[in-house]
């Protein structure tokens, strides 16, 4: 795929896409967009996503229609930035080509979007927003305050009550730890999973000796981490995401005597090997031996050797722990577009509505998959990994430990 960067000068630019699926270029011309912080260290995370993405889409066909990809990225400064991604849903919603949306990849930013893409009736699918109140309860009928009832938002990764308390059951029963320290980075997904761990750790009778917020663009944690080596914690939870201090915290460790510990963490920081720059293990470096993340979503899916050939083949290089269900959000706005094909035109409507569906079961990658009346999955199951420094030749990666599901 060509792709083109449209204002280079300014931090979070537009991609466009110019290959295309559909039926040898000619037919009614639709997008999708994809909506993703793709630079700088947010890129270690999100950029496996879009190429999941982009490789269900590159082969599909449809008598009648081309598609064509816009991805747009609302990084800024090598973070996330709910700003940009507000900017970046404002252009999608307003380019009437666009008929579904893969992203966004971070909870904060989808807590901007959603009220956008709820307003224009547009299909959003992401593949790793876990905080809760995107889609449940007052909260999230407040972000679709526009069409409280009309679903456009789904997601294919489980919800941060349920990977919370996971990886506090890891820690507790798995790895026999009985005391830990608490560090948020104050945002949407980081303060929500350190709740529901921390909610579930004492739960289990474990002890919280500390617990401190620092918000990103923190670079010096060493006075924090100074509190927590002086209540002596068995290990060190951080909630966030690499990017905006998930690395550095680990890294920073050793400095006070708390290199040693295990240093517990969600999907946030779950973003590829050692060689990854921007990654938690390049980071990180040494200092991330001994340290546990989760994925909420499942890694030992049918199928997965078969996706992992065609995926290096693409790219040449293994997936990353969502380049899965990128591919399989993908999937799901690609069938309902199918079917509104299938039904008529495909207008925006009749693809949100096909996408939503709570009757219709979507065979995608990560296997069959259903939303709810609020457009959560079905597939509640997490993924527990850990650091190995020897793997990936050398320069360290994540490697599967086991998965747990929480629908059964």
């Amino acid at each position: 795929m060509k792709f083109v960067r449209v204002g280079a000068a300014v931090a979070a630019a537009a991609i466009v896409v110019t290959a295309c699926g559909g039926s040898g270029g000619a037919g009614k011309a639709l997008k999708i967009g994809i909506t993703l912080p793709l630079s700088g260290s947010a890129a270690a995370s999100a950029e496996p996503a879009r190429k999941g993405a982009e490789l269900a889409i590159k082969d599909f066909k449809l008598d009648g229609y081309t598609i064509t990809v816009s991805v747009l990225d609302h990084a800024v400064n090598g973070v996330h930035d709910p700003q940009q991604g507000a900017k970046d849903m404002t252009t999608l919603v307003s380019d009437a080509a666009v008929v579904g949306v893969v992203g966004p990849f971070n909870s904060s930013v989808a807590k901007v979007q959603i009220p956008i893409s709820n307003e224009a009736g547009l299909l959003q699918c992401s593949p790793a927003n876990t905080n809760p109140d995107l889609t449940k309860g007052d909260a999230g009928k407040e972000l679709r305050a526009k069409n409280p009832d009309k679903i456009n938002y789904i997601r294919v990764a489980t919800t941060d009550d349920i990977q919370g308390p996971a990886v506090a059951q890891y820690g507790f029963n798995t790895l026999g730890l009985k005391s830990v320290a608490i560090i948020d980075d104050t945002e949407t997904y980081g303060k929500g999973i350190a709740d529901a761990f921390a909610a579930e750790w004492e739960k289990l009778g474990g002890t919280v000796v500390g617990r401190e917020g620092a918000p990103k663009g923190t670079t010096d944690y060493t006075a924090i981490l100074t509190k927590f080596k002086d209540a002596s914690p068995e290990a060190v939870f951080y909630g966030g995401v690499t990017s905006t201090g998930g690395g550095l915290v680990r890294k920073q460790m050793p400095q006070v005597g708390l290199g040693d510990i295990p240093y517990l963490g969600g999907d946030g920081i779950q973003d590829g090997p050692g060689s990854t720059d921007g990654s938690f293990i390049n980071i990180a470096g040494e200092a991330a031996a001994n340290s546990f993340s989760s994925v909420a979503a499942i890694s030992d899916y049918p199928g997965k050797a078969d996706f992992a050939t065609k995926y290096k083949a693409a790219y040449n290089e293994e997936p990353g722990a969502y380049s899965a269900s990128g591919y399989a959000c993908a999937q799901i706005v690609l069938k309902a577009i199918e079917t509104a094909a299938a039904k008529g035109d495909v207008t925006r409507e009749a693809v949100r509505a096909a996408g939503v569906d709570t009757n219709t079961t979507f065979e995608t990658v990560l296997g069959p998959v259903k939303f709810d009346a609020v457009g959560d999955t079905n597939q509640k199951i997490i993924s527990l990994y850990k650091v190995d420094l020897t793997a990936a030749d050398g320069k360290g990666d994540w490697v599967f430990d086991s998965q747990v599901n929480y629908g059964q």
